[in-house]
């Protein structure tokens, strides 16, 4: 098996560029990352027997008409993922405001790194892999938004495709004199391939996490409780009806010999194969997010949980982020498919 890179221009909404399309060469999987869209890694396939490519990431129907980002494929949220309460924060003395950009025009959310295009720093197909690595840099890429925050940053993200596995490697760099305040999420929605159902209901969802953050508004307070029965995965159960904007913690799973942990699985009795996410320690949180039409999940790695900066303001353990002038952080999310057996 080898990989490849294929160059194309695709359009969504009002934006035309280069899509990277990874593929291996005997036509199993392939993956398509949109740099002016975010960086998105819009679509995670298998080929099925009848030679008809199968998406494990959903793909909003209307995505070429009205991209957001958010709501398919795996978008990346920096410098802060999930919501900031009133858009506002403070670090070292400084009040910073940001957009209310989320449903209810009351909050921010999830950065800026979403609805911004990024640039190509690196892409190549190789003997076992094919990726393509993005770049942003907050005061070349995003100048109308650098003085949102403390600090000028460098995010570059890679996308790896394997054999039955997506990698997403990402660094951060602190490129400016000053402190560097920071969280990084994903936002992954998935629908198993080889399901007909009409909705998410009957995927079976398993999720090492032994508490979850109180929320208020759908912002944390700050408290960690047990999980209520209806939330608690710890045993492998159907999603049923069960409507989740929930943030879990305390994941109990053992890391493997490469220090990463399993944050989910998900699988169907009807699935090709099921989906389970392994992370670095840093990513201490997950997100699970049933959109309203019920089509898709969203089980979001983040290094912290959202509101984040406030909550760190009092001193919690939030898993927000600082990074020293010149130092840089390191981590890593992989999915892994497991066919089903015939």
């Amino acid at each position: 098996m080898s990989f490849e890179v294929h160059l194309s221009q695709k359009r969504a909404g009002d934006r035309i560029g280069d899509v990277y399309e990874l593929i291996d060469t005997g036509g199993r999987f392939r993956a398509e990352v949109w740099p002016h869209w975010g960086l998105n890694c819009l679509r995670w396939q298998i080929r099925q027997e009848d030679g008809h490519w199968a998406d494990i990431f959903y793909v909003a129907p209307d995505w070429e008409y009205e991209p957001i980002p958010t709501r398919s494929g795996h978008a990346v949220l920096f410098p802060f993922p999930g919501r900031m309460r009133e858009g506002r924060f403070s670090f070292q003395g400084t009040e910073y405001q940001l957009p209310l950009n989320d449903a209810t025009r009351r909050h921010a959310i999830h950065g800026f790194t979403p609805r911004h295009r990024w640039r190509i720093a690196d892409w190549n197909g190789e003997r076992d892999c094919a990726f393509v690595t993005g770049e942003c840099i907050l005061a070349d890429d995003m100048p109308e938004v650098v003085h949102l925050w403390p600090a000028n940053f460098k995010i570059q993200v890679t996308y790896r495709l394997l054999a039955q596995r997506l990698q997403v490697e990402a660094s951060v760099s602190n490129i400016d004199s000053k402190p560097l305040p920071f969280g990084l999420g994903y936002h992954p929605y998935f629908r198993l391939p080889g399901v007909q159902d009409a909705t998410i209901d009957q995927h079976i969802l398993h999720i090492p996490a032994s508490k979850i953050w109180h929320c208020d508004d759908l912002l944390p307070t700050g408290e960690r409780r047990s999980l209520p029965p209806e939330w608690d995965f710890r045993k492998p159960k159907s999603i049923g009806d069960t409507r989740m904007d929930i943030i879990l913690t305390d994941l109990t799973s053992s890391p493997a010999k490469d220090g990463r942990r399993t944050l989910a699985r998900l699988s169907h009795s009807a699935a090709l194969g099921q989906v389970e996410i392994r992370a670095a320690p840093a990513f201490r949180e997950l997100v699970v997010f049933t959109p309203p039409h019920r089509q898709a999940i969203a089980l979001e790695p983040y290094t912290c949980v959202p509101d984040a900066a406030n909550l760190a303001s009092r001193g919690l353990d939030t898993g927000w982020l600082v990074l020293k002038p010149g130092d840089k952080w390191e981590g890593v999310v992989e999915y892994h498919w497991s066919p089903s057996a015939v």
